[in-house]
């Protein structure tokens, strides 16, 4: 099976909680505070393994969670921090964000990474509170939450040269007479249902990756046949093999063919159109392929707008007698060299400026009202702070009240008409709200 897009639930690991604890050592009177920090939550890294072609690695397994750190301990040892999640795609990856659809990167290099989701920090030991009027707190941090997103994954094969075309016009079988690679092979529409990749050299010593796309029909690029499914996989060829059968066996207008194909090409993304073409006559051992290729010229001919471009390049082969073969791959050899690669995604890549203007600075938080007449609070910083919040001493309990009164959630709720013994709701915990 051939899975080629996926979306995915990352989750990095939460930083360790920092310590509550004082030296307790023989002759060592008021050792003071010695709670040691949190370490680190570890990364989910996307990273880029060659060997690698299909995301079926994550067809079962679409969860993915980072170790979180090691707490802190006494005596001022920090905790250890946790190592990275690697997680290992195909080259050719493009990841999204599930969500709002925005370009996170693009993996095409082997041993590439990508950072999809940040670990937390630690949190504090009471170590780092002790100050000149509070030389023994028991005030500690617990740690930060590890980011958690959903991320969509999108594998675009990795090939020089995309051979196109419609089916049974001799797509698999070119490929499985040009390289190594065994596509299935049959006499019936779609035998290809999946990208087939094989590695090509030619007689000179000169090597290309080449793939073979499922057949398009007219209507590909809105979804008919499958077409849609596999079209993204021409986006990151550099040369187009445009195969079309010359013999006209399927009661097809060869010129027809070649018109449609390009129309669906340009329907998907118009830029495929800015790729080099070079025009494969398959089939040219069956009977009137010589004929149909005589009037596709002639065809080609009329379209060409410039009279001193250089013409589309045809070349007459037969994948199954092998005649043909060797110009062709030296000639698609030649354009791959002086072919650049097509950038992908740079209209989607932000550009780094600075801009200044005024922000109007509202509330890190929101108030509602839940069905049982209790305060509802909400907000990333809000709820951030409220997680590292250690509840088990009463002296960061104090700090976390004083966090919100500077926050101004004091303020709101009496705006809102909140009184003394309302019930505040943060999460899954409640309070009691204090005049």
């Amino acid at each position: 099976m051939f899975l080629d897009q996926v979306v995915i639930d990352v989750k990095a690991g939460k930083g360790g909680d920092g310590m509550v604890a004082f030296r307790r050592e023989k002759y060592v009177p008021d050792g003071g505070p010695a709670g040691g920090d949190g370490g680190n939550g570890g990364d989910v890294v996307l990273m880029v393994e060659e060997g690698l072609r299909t995301l079926m690695d994550f067809r079962f397994n679409r969860h993915f969670k980072a170790p979180a750190g090691e707490n802190g301990m006494s005596k001022g040892m920090h905790g250890r921090g946790s190592e990275d999640l690697i997680v290992k795609v195909p080259p050719g990856t493009t990841v999204r964000d599930a969500e709002s659809g925005a370009l996170i990167g693009d993996l095409v290099d082997n041993g590439q990474t990508l950072t999809v989701a940040k670990g937390g920090r630690g949190g504090r030991g009471n170590t780092r509170f002790a100050s000149a009027r509070n030389p023994a707190p028991e005030i500690a941090e617990n740690g930060e939450p590890g980011q958690d997103r959903k991320i969509e994954l999108e594998l675009k094969v990795l090939a020089d040269v995309g051979l196109v075309g419609f089916p049974s016009v001799g797509k698999s079988t070119l490929l499985s007479v040009i390289s190594a690679a065994r596509p299935k092979i049959g006499a019936y529409h779609f035998t290809t249902l999946v990208p087939n990749l094989g590695m090509v050299t030619t007689s000179d010593g000169r090597s290309f990756a080449a793939a073979d796309l499922p057949g398009l029909i007219e209507g590909a690029s809105q979804g008919v046949g499958l077409g849609t499914q596999f079209l993204r996989h021409i986006e990151r060829t550099r040369v187009i093999l445009h195969v079309i059968d010359m013999s006209g066996m399927e009661g097809r207008d060869p010129y027809e063919d070649y018109l449609s194909i390009n129309k669906e090409l340009a329907s998907h993304n118009l830029r495929l159109m800015e790729r080099p073409q070079i025009i494969v006559a398959n089939k040219m051992d069956m009977p009137e392929a010589e004929e149909n290729l005589k009037k596709f010229r002639k065809e080609i001919a009329k379209e060409q707008e410039d009279e001193f471009a250089d013409p589309i390049p045809i070349f007459p082969v037969s994948g199954v007698s092998k005649k043909g073969l060797e110009p062709l791959l030296n000639a698609t050899a030649d354009l791959i060299d002086v072919t650049p690669e097509f950038p992908l995604y740079a209209d989607e890549v932000e550009e780094e400026t600075v801009r200044y203007g005024f922000n109007p600075e509202g509330p890190e938080f929101s108030i509602d009202r839940d069905s049982d007449a209790a305060w509802v609070l909400s907000g990333e910083a809000l709820e951030r702070l409220f997680q590292m919040t250690n509840f088990e001493h009463d002296e960061t309990v104090m700090r976390f009240a004083r966090q919100l009164r500077g926050m101004g959630v004091d303020e709101a709720l009496r705006a809102r008409g909140a009184k003394d013994g309302d019930i505040v709701r943060i999460g899954g915990y409640e309070f009691e709200f204090v005049e």
